[in-house]
């Protein structure tokens, strides 16, 4: 099997306020699924030219279809697997009350494995072709059934990090650990177990299915849980933690009158050692200045949940100000607080969340600096670095996916603007028409087809999804299996 070469339409993420669109591009994606070189602009009539200057005569140039673009995967930093067969309801409640009615009798249901096979099953395969190639799973406090999502997983293709709950109190009877000890050893068990999984043959690259250390957040962990955990972080420094932080007042409140020693929230976390680079805190939406000044100096990063902090009445996260900060940020689904598995509606809440914060301070809207984002909407730009090189960072994998580079893993969807995509919301490219003749013209609609869909796209428009080189996901995929 040689290198495949790849021509046409690429949007490739480069900055905070700035990406690239490249309607001529040529790339080049080796045997294990590594980008191998990008030439960014080669005319029609260069291109066996160039070819030839890579040593390339004969090879097989795949041609990205008039309408059709490519961009990287998108990256969910947080969501709940468990969760997904409930999504769409429970939003009469505010977080305390959805874990309550919601949330703890769906999850104990995962008890059982096969329940948990069939559902996992489904939930993997609906994340995938909506176009998420990383993901960060929340499973629950069943060590079998969580194996049970590393395996499905696994046989995907999906990148992942797949993490066991730890909950020993404020759960309900008939669904939390029984102590420190097992809580703990169930959580080395999954360790163990996931590292047998999933090995990179590529020594600069991480494996694809990855355990995280998951204390399920500060209500649902003793002090003596929480220790323990910081203590078997410690002795796996390359386990990624992530957890929940400061998403509603309720909650707030809470975790202080259980942890009277911590001068707040992210002090809970700082105390037991597990805030660090590759911490991933989910929602950050009432934070102290105190508090940010913490997770910058951990280089932890936040995981933007909108959707969820709209639909159980949270708040709005101001991650402008986070930015601005430079704390790293990405976009998470956070299934079923969130009512869509797709990163697409993440984009689109976090559109609306920028400009509800804009309303608030107005005048901002407007500020001089395109490099300050507190208080002002974010941007396509913006947006497409949060659901792509931010989630990268976020997850400690920026060296490795999040954009198109030499070396870094070719994680891509196809995303088809046409009409014979089948979406109604979407006008893009009619069949049939023509497209501009110049590259210049075909950026101004390249940059067009990308804001159209961002806002109006859907599973319908994502064809293929591509990680690590492998077709694993989209309509085309769907339409062969």
């Amino acid at each position: 099997m040689s290198s495949v070469v790849y021509y046409g339409a690429v949007v490739n993420p480069t900055s905070l306020t700035s990406y690239s669109t490249l309607p001529r591009c040529l790339l080049s994606v080796d045997t294990a699924g590594t980008i191998e070189w990008i030439v960014e602009t080669v005319e029609s009539h260069e291109l066996q030219d160039v070819l030839a200057t890579k040593g390339l005569v004969d090879v097989h140039v795949v041609e990205i279809p008039d309408g059709m673009f490519i961009m990287p995967g998108f990256i969910d930093t947080h969501t709940h697997a468990p969760q997904v067969p409930n999504i769409g309801t429970g939003g009469q409640y505010e977080l305390l009350g959805w874990l309550e009615h919601i949330t703890f009798p769906m999850e104990a249901k995962f008890a059982d494995s096969e329940f948990a096979r069939k559902a996992y099953t489904s939930v993997v395969r609906r994340i995938i072709d909506s176009g998420t190639t990383t993901c960060c799973y929340y499973g629950t406090v069943h060590l079998e059934g969580t194996k049970i999502l590393a395996d499905i997983v696994h046989s995907f293709g999906q990148r992942a990090f797949v993490g066991k709950c730890n909950m020993n109190r404020e759960s309900p009877p008939n669904y939390i650990e029984p102590s420190v000890a097992i809580s703990v050893q169930k959580t080395q068990d999954l360790i163990t177990y996931i590292r047998t999984l999933s090995k990179s043959s590529i020594p600069t690259q991480e494996p694809l299915v990855q355990p995280i250390i998951t204390p399920r957040f500060a209500i649902t962990c003793t002090d003596d849980l929480l220790e323990a955990l910081g203590e078997l972080a410690a002795a796996e420094p390359t386990v990624r933690i992530q957890t929940h932080i400061a998403e509603n007042r309720s909650e707030i409140e809470f975790t202080r009158s259980l942890f009277p020693f911590a001068p707040h929230y992210a002090g809970v976390y700082d105390h037991f050692k597990l805030l660090r680079k590759n911490t991933i805190l989910a929602h950050a939406v009432h934070m102290s200045n105190e508090e940010l000044d913490v997770v910058k100096t951990r280089q932890s990063g936040i995981s933007h949940c909108p959707t969820s902090n709209f639909n159980l009445n949270s708040g709005v996260a101001p991650v402008g100000e986070y930015l601005d900060r430079g704390i790293k940020v990405g976009l998470g689904t956070d299934v079923s607080g969130g009512f869509s598995i797709s990163i697409l509606n993440a984009i689109q809440n976090a559109s609306i969340a920028s400009k509800v914060c804009a309303f608030q301070h107005p005048g901002h809207t407007t500020a001089s600096s395109p490099s300050t984002f507190a208080n002002k909407p974010l941007t396509v730009a913006t947006l497409l670095y949060l659901a792509t090189m931010g989630g990268a960072a976020v997850c400690d994998l920026d060296n490795q996916i999040g954009s198109f580079a030499r070396g870094k893993s070719f994680d891509a969807l196809f995303i088809n603007v046409s009409n014979a995509a089948g979406n109604p919301s979407l006008w893009g490219l009619i069949n049939g028409a023509p497209l501009p003749p110049t590259t210049e013209e075909r950026k101004v609609l390249l940059d067009g087809w990308l804001e159209r869909f961002f806002f109006c796209g859907d599973d319908r428009n994502i064809d293929k999804v591509y990680i690590q080189g492998r077709l694993v996901g989209g309509r085309s995929f769907q339409a062969k299996n």
